[in-house]
């Protein structure tokens, strides 16, 4: 470097600075070794406010506009330097340009499930994910808590820890609102507006304003959206049996299903549906209509005897009782099939001797 391009370069005449990386919150602008021209032209565009660090202090915060360097537009760097009486010569200060603009679509997502009560499905593991929006809003405070002397601070240095800020409120809120899982879609908005007020105040402890947060989406397990999926087909097919039916019309009339292995299972199918619906049937079956009637080589009769309950017996047992005229005419008995106690003649009329002695000769 020349004598003439050091004398001309270290007095820095211009300071400016035009963003096109789209992440970047601060941005110092090189004034290493060199010194600032009293009467050096500053521009601070609209979304944009400089800050003047004097030896590790921040001291004046010009807002949008075009300033010629002086006394009267740097009062704290005039009262600390002692500049009262007239300052006409180059100074060093630091430069930051804070980009104050909104910073969009940025993304926030659970890491782990969270696991919360549900009133219809006892405990459930849910994921969430959206986006949120920030800007600057006390470029000061930012510096001092967040930038320290970090020379070009990106978004992507603080947006992890602002993620995990939304997250654990998210998660506090979401466990604290008892809203069922299916219900959740439609509260999507509530959720935002209501996470965007808790956390605020936290976002504004960096400097930083909060503006919006938004939830996309907030789902459950692969395994447990599969069952969902299964209880809402079943409840649109409304009667099994009748779905059952159609399936079988529609598989028969496909040109697709010729293979004997789709005939075997579409004939399993309706094996499994006519079983369950033969189940369904035998459990309405009223229980206090009799039993069918048992073959006839398999009766066995009650007595009532002396009034108490024998039995059952088969025929031959019958027989015998009858022929030690313990079972007479008019005893009671009862088998299957019939639906009261009878006289034992109305249905043992064959095996009762119906021969009777003459009466006995007068003598």
């Amino acid at each position: 470097m020349g004598l003439f391009d050091w004398l001309f370069g270290q007095f820095i005449e211009v300071i400016e600075w035009t963003d096109d990386s789209h992440d970047t919150m601060v941005y110092r602008f090189p004034t290493y070794n060199n010194e600032i021209k009293y009467g050096a032209k500053l521009t601070v565009r609209e979304s944009q406010v400089a800050v003047f660090v004097n030896e590790g202090v921040v001291a004046d915060i010009l807002e949008p506009g075009i300033y010629e360097l002086e006394t009267k537009n740097l009062p704290i760097m005039t009262s600390l330097n002692h500049w009262d009486h007239g300052f006409n010569s180059p100074f060093k200060a630091e430069v930051y340009f804070v980009n104050t603009k909104r910073f969009t679509d940025l993304k926030w997502g659970t890491k782990n499930p969270i696991m919360v009560r549900d009133p219809e499905f006892s405990m459930v593991r849910l994921r969430a994910f959206g986006t949120y929006e920030i800007r600057i809003s006390d470029p000061k405070q930012f510096m001092n808590e967040i930038v320290g002397t970090d020379g070009h601070f990106t978004i992507d240095e603080i947006d992890d820890q602002l993620t995990n800020l939304i997250i654990s409120k998210f998660t506090t809120i979401l466990g604290e609102s008892n809203i069922p899982v299916l219900d959740l879609a439609s509260n999507y908005e509530k959720f935002s507006e209501y996470i965007s007020k808790k956390i605020a105040p936290y976002f504004g402890e960096y400097g930083l304003h909060l503006t919006k947060v938004l939830v996309e989406n907030i789902s459950l397990p692969s395994d447990v959206e599969k069952a969902l999926d299964k209880r809402s087909s079943r409840e649109i097919t409304g009667d099994l049996d009748k779905h059952i039916k159609y399936q079988t019309g529609e598989a028969l009339g496909s040109e697709n299903s010729s293979s004997m292995g789709d005939i075997v299972g579409m004939g399993a199918g309706i094996a499994i549906g006519q079983s369950m619906a033969e189940s369904l049937s035998k459990d309405r079956v009223d229980k206090t209509t009799p039993p069918p009637i048992p073959k006839a080589n398999s009766k066995k009769y009650y007595v009532a005897l002396s009034d108490e309950r024998e039995g059952p017996y088969d025929i031959n047992t019958i027989q015998l009782l009858i022929s030690k005229d313990k079972i007479k005419k008019d005893t009671l008995v009862w088998r299957e099939g019939l639906d009261d106690w009878v006289e034992a003649y109305t249905i043992l009329k064959e095996y009762f001797n119906t021969t009777t002695p003459p009466p006995l000769p007068k003598t």
